[in-house]
């Protein structure tokens, strides 16, 4: 059974289980008789490069669902960042309701909220597999779509992730947090945060530009997403050595956004056809990433880039210093609190549950290789 069979058959099945965690019923989607459901043609703003199989090929994936599981009556056409907005922008226009849709990362915009990290990815905080949990077993998706809902006229749906990140291209070697004063790092959200209060001179670009600043030295490293993408950018031509774990990203949950007026015009099946899209598009796009990263790591290697584990003192400082962050964002900003404390809570249960068991064999594995 090929790809798209398997999704045809089994699509509604995979997806129920997201669709029923989803915080609320559809808002006043009418249900509509097959023959009289209209014919959509919506644009998708994007904050991803064409040349990025994975990222902008999630957004695709999802469009194509949407139109599969509409017979075609409800088209959506992904756009690459910088047609219908600057890949840091798609919020904006979505909220605007310039465009209708768009496929993003939450944390480029905690410029406008802290809270709106929670959506991607939190220094120090989930696995894919624990983001997932939360968002959809754990109050998450329900906390924020309320947020969106009243801050931003918009919906949102958790639509891929990029599973643990690396940590960043360095043209110099990295050993101690001394090592961090001055640099200048694109480093985006709250990692970036984290990495200026360690002394880092933290920029904030568009994936596109991140090559040309590297390579003549605009800035001294680079964080982006892993191997895989990082080599399609060619990072690995600008700098030498490649870090990780990437600690402020272990797990980007990337998402759907819809305006909200939007949202409640659409027939209760469309409604739905976006929810399962965005659901089978969170799973395969993380599939995706841990099938391909590994092979381009080792292409990497062998070309001649030098791994480089953050020390224990670079990790422990940057540990600190993040939920020194959180704590005294947490003070002052009731929205903010009003998400970190369940899901801080909700962190300490998975870790020691995935301590014992995903944790615990992983572990064994790497000491018998």
């Amino acid at each position: 059974m090929n790809r798209r069979d398997f999704l045809k058959t089994a699509g509604l099945g995979v997806a129920a289980t997201a669709l029923g965690a989803c915080s609320s019923p559809a808002p006043a989607g009418q249900e509509t008789s097959a023959s009289n459901l209209p014919d959509l043609d919506w644009q998708m703003a994007t904050s991803w490069t064409t040349g990025l199989g994975v990222l902008f090929g999630g957004a695709q994936r999802f469009t194509e669902r949407v139109a599969e599981l509409t017979n075609g009556k409800f088209k959506i056409t992904a756009r690459a960042g910088g047609e219908l907005a600057k890949a840091t922008e798609v919020l904006d226009v979505v909220s605007s309701g310039a465009v209708q849709i768009g496929h993003t990362a939450s944390y480029y915009y905690i410029g406008k909220s802290w809270v709106l990290g929670f959506g991607s990815s939190m220094p120090f905080g989930f696995t894919a597999s624990q983001q997932n949990a939360w968002l959809y077993n754990g109050g998450g998706l329900e906390a924020l779509q309320k947020f969106y809902k009243e801050k931003y006229n918009l919906i949102q749906f958790p639509a891929g992730n990029t599973g643990a990140q690396m940590g960043g291209w360095f043209r110099k070697e990295i050993a101690t947090v001394a090592d961090l004063q001055g640099l200048k790092m694109r480093i985006p959200g709250l990692g970036g945060q984290v990495m200026s209060a360690l002394g880092v001179q933290v920029q904030n670009l568009p994936g596109g530009e991140i090559f040309q600043a590297l390579q003549t030295g605009a800035i001294d490293s680079a964080e982006w997403v892993g191997p895989y993408d990082d080599e399609i950018l060619g990072l690995n031509k600008a700098a030498e050595y490649y870090g990780y774990p990437g600690w402020w990203e272990p797990g980007t949950t990337l998402e759907v956004q819809v305006n909200l007026a939007e949202w409640e015009k659409l027939p209760a099946q469309y409604q739905a056809a976006i929810r399962i899209a965005a659901a089978e598009s969170n799973l395969l796009t993380l599939s995706e990433y841990e099938a391909v990263n590994g092979e381009a790591l080792e292409r990497l290697v062998a070309g001649g880039t030098k791994l480089m584990r953050y020390s224990d003192e670079i990790m422990e400082a940057a540990r600190q210093k993040a939920f020194e962050i959180y704590e005294a964002k947490a003070a002052e900003d009731p929205e903010f609190k009003a998400i970190y404390e369940p899901w801080l809570a909700f962190r300490a249960r998975i870790q020691e549950w995935n301590y014992s068991n995903e944790f615990g064999m992983v572990s064994f594995l790497k000491k018998t290789r």
